[in-house]
């Protein structure tokens, strides 16, 4: 990583984010940087978005070539082109039938310690995170200028209303992450609705364009009921390229925090977490990255708050 001065640069398409480990604002390794800069920066690029891009069909298409055997040929130069750990690894690299197997791969067991205080909730993903302690008031969270828009993301007023004022986590996951994502505090979980929409990036470079994608891409939801944090809504938001959202877990069956949910097939995608009002005070750093524009890297497993 290139550590850089603490100062967040909408105006450019680099994307930098504070390492909760390093202490460091860095800029972000893309995957697929001048794909993605031609699909969103470029006007032919906007037309083929908007023609194809966005459609599932493309997303499926795309997934079903990193099934193929033939993919597997792309997972060592991806590791050695990222510098991913593979001693965190649950299998070895060799093993991997496909690119999109080893996307989604497991990791060692003790890869992704889990924050032990029972007053404490985590992320629920490796990634870049952004946390806002009043939904109401969240505005410019890439851009100057762009609302949140709650009753979208959700698909429903009344739910919407009764979270509006809420506590909101967004996590971002790259290619390059661990793309299994797990329970942020133990509890019971219902069964997920499915939201459907289109498959826009979510990549800050597109998010810097229209945040809308957010709310209007496919989306999962889950409501996830707990002792100390009341009813928590938990998302799981779609992309480009992601062939499909699994979910692994068992509803209706108790829950421990920290255990797997599901996981993203192959492409970026994100997660997202809303408490009800007064529910959850979020961790110093992640309110002060927030409050700055910038994403606080952290893995899973990692305290984002405590119960309030």
């Amino acid at each position: 990583m290139v550590s850089l001065p603490p100062a967040f640069m909408p105006e450019t398409d680099d994307i930098q984010f504070f390492n909760r480990y390093t202490g460091r604002v860095e800029l972000e390794q893309i995957y697929g940087a001048a794909w993605l800069r031609w699909t969103y920066c470029n006007p032919f690029g906007r037309l083929a978005l908007e023609t194809l891009v966005k459609r599932p069909f493309f997303s499926r298409w795309y997934g079903w070539r990193m099934n193929r055997p033939v993919s597997r040929g792309k997972v060592l130069p991806f590791i050695r082109n990222f510098g991913l750990d593979v001693q965190e690894f649950a299998d070895p690299p060799e093993s991997f039938r496909s690119f999109n197997e080893f996307f989604y791969r497991r990791l060692q067991p003790g890869a992704r310690p889990m924050e032990a205080d029972p007053a404490a909730a985590v992320f629920p993903a490796d990634g870049r995170h952004l946390g806002f302690p009043d939904a109401s008031k969240i505005e410019g969270v890439f851009v100057k200028g762009q609302r949140f828009d709650l009753e979208r993301l959700l698909g429903n007023a009344r739910l919407a209303a009764r979270y509006a004022q809420g506590t909101l986590v967004l996590s971002r996951l790259c290619p390059v992450d661990y793309h299994r994502f797990h329970f942020p505090l133990g509890g019971k979980p219902s069964r997920t609705i499915l939201l459907n929409g289109p498959l826009y990036s979510v990549s800050p470079i597109a998010l810097r364009r229209n945040l809308s994608y957010l709310w209007e891409n496919r989306r999962m939801l889950t409501t996830l009921e707990t002792e100390k944090f009341g009813t928590v809504l938990l998302l799981e938001i779609g992309a480009t390229n992601v062939g499909s959202i699994v979910q692994t877990y068992r509803p209706g069956r108790a829950v421990v925090k920290g255990e797997e949910k599901g996981y993203f097939r192959f492409g970026g995608s994100s997660t997202l977490l809303l408490f009800e009002p007064g529910r959850v005070r979020l961790a110093d750093d992640l309110i002060a990255q927030s409050q700055n524009r910038c994403e606080l890297y952290a893995h899973v497993g990692d305290r984002l708050g405590t119960a309030a």
